[in-house]
C-alpha cells in the first residue's frame, strides 16, 4: 500500500477545516464543507483509527516561561533505533527525528525551566545505553511551529467562514499567565484528544462531570493551549522533511520567518543559540524542492547563510505521539512531563 495516496480530497478538506476550527461542532463544520455532520464525524473517526490524522493540544508558552531546547544526539554505531526507543519514553521529549548527517537524532524538549532540563532530562539522557553524545541549542524565539501550518484544501470563503466561527486563537508559544495546577488533568486529556468533551474528560480523569465541564471551559477561555490537527506527512503528500541550519543577523530573524512562511509547508522556524542561530523545517513534495527553497530563500534573504541542510528519515515521536515510519499515529501517547502541569 502506498500511504502517500491514502488521503482523499475530502479527507484533506476535513483536516484543513479542523486546523482552522479544532473544536468547532460537526454541525458548523458540515455547513461550511457542505457535508452532513454525521458523515463528517464518521470520516474523522476513520482517519483517527487509521492514524492518518489526529487532534492534540499543548501548552502555549514563551521562552522566558518555558525552556524549549533542541538536542543533536550521536549514537554508538548500529544503536540509533535502540536509543530512539529509549528516549521516546521520556515525557519531556516532545519530538524525535532520525537523520543521517553529523547527528543520528534530533530531539525537541520542553521543560518549565533550564534547571529542570539540567536536573532531570540530562541525567535521563546520560543513562540511555548507546547514546554517545548530545549537544543542546536553546530556542530564543519561536517564529513558527507545526501548529501554525495548514493544508491548502479549502477555498478562501470556506477559510474565512471557519476562522470567523472559531474566533481568535493564541499564537504558538505566546505569553500567557501560568494556569493553576487544577488545569493539569484537563490539559493532559486534551493532549490525547483536543476535541474531548467534558463528559469524556470526566470519565477519563474521574472528575465529577460538573467539575470537568467547569474546568474545561476555564481552560478553553484562558487560551493557554495551542490546539492542532496533525496529519501523516506522507499521507498528506509531503514525503520529504528537511531542516536547515543557518546564520542570520538577529535583526533580520522576524522578517526571514515571514518570508519563509510563503515558500512552503513551514513546520518550524526558530532563533537559537549555538554555532548557527536560525533554523527552519519544511515538509516538501520531493527532494528537488530542497534546491527550490534554498534558491528562493537566497533571493529574498541575502543575509541568510545556510550552513547545513538535513533530510529527516523518520519521526518516531511528534508532540507526545508515537508515529510509525510513514508518519501515522500508532495510538501510543507518552504522558507529557511537568511543562504541562
Amino acid at each position: 500500500m502506498n500511504i502517500e495516496t491514502l488521503l482523499t480530497e475530502e479527507d484533506l478538506q476535513l483536516v484543513h477545516a479542523l486546523q482552522l476550527g479544532p473544536r468547532l461542532p460537526w454541525g458548523v463544520l458540515g455547513e461550511v464543507l457542505d457535508v452532513h455532520p454525521t458523515s463528517l464525524a464518521t470520516r474523522w473517526r476513520h482517519l483517527e483509527r487509521s492514524g492518518l490524522a489526529w487532534m492534540t493540544a499543548h501548552p502555549a508558552g514563551h521562552p522566558d516561561q518555558m525552556a524549549l531546547s533542541f538536542h543533536d544526539v550521536r549514537c554508538a554505531p548500529g544503536r540509533r533505533r535502540e536509543v530512539a526507543e529509549a528516549v521516546a519514553g521520556m515525557p519531556d521529549v516532545f519530538t524525535i527525528e532520525e537523520c543521517h548527517r553529523d547527528r543520528d537524532l534530533m530531539l525537541t524538549v520542553i521543560t518549565p525551566s533550564q534547571a529542570v532540563l539540567t536536573e532531570s532530562v540530562y541525567p535521563q539522557l546520560d543513562r540511555v545505553p548507546g547514546l554517545a553524545r548530545y549537544e543542546t541549542a536553546f530556542c530564543t524565539r519561536l517564529h513558527g511551529s507545526g501548529g501554525n501550518w495548514q493544508l491548502d484544501a479549502l477555498s478562501p470563503d470556506q477559510r474565512a467562514a471557519l476562522r470567523a466561527a472559531a474566533g481568535p486563537r493564541p499564537e504558538s508559544f505566546a505569553r500567557y499567565v501560568t494556569p493553576p495546577p487544577s488545569f493539569g488533568p484537563i490539559v493532559r486529556a486534551l493532549g490525547r484528544n483536543a476535541r474531548a468533551t467534558a463528559a469524556q474528560i470526566a470519565e477519563e480523569t474521574g472528575l465529577h462531570p460538573a467539575t470537568a465541564r467547569r474546568r474545561l471551559q476555564k481552560v478553553l477561555d484562558s487560551r493557554t493551549l495551542s490546539f492542532r490537527c496533525e496529519v501523516s506527512h506522507r499521507a498528506a503528500g509531503y514525503p520529504v522533511v528537511c531542516q536547515w541550519f543557518a546564520r542570520l543577523p538577529a535583526a533580520d530573524h522576524d522578517a526571514a520567518a515571514a518570508a519563509l512562511s510563503s515558500l512552503g509547508a513551514l513546520r518550524l522556524c526558530a532563533s537559537t543559540t549555538g554555532r548557527t542561530n536560525f533554523t527552519f523545517m519544511m515538509w516538501l513534495r520531493s527532494a528537488a524542492d530542497i534546491m527550490t527553497v534554498e534558491q528562493a530563500a537566497s533571493r529574498r534573504l541575502p543575509g541568510l547563510e545556510i550552513r547545513e541542510s538535513v533530510i529527516i528519515a523518520n519521526i518516531p515521536k511528534r508532540v507526545g505521539w508515537r508515529l510509525d515510519p510513514d508518519g501515522a499515529r500508532t495510538g501510543e501517547f507518552i504522558q507529557p512531563g511537568s511543562a504541562w502541569d
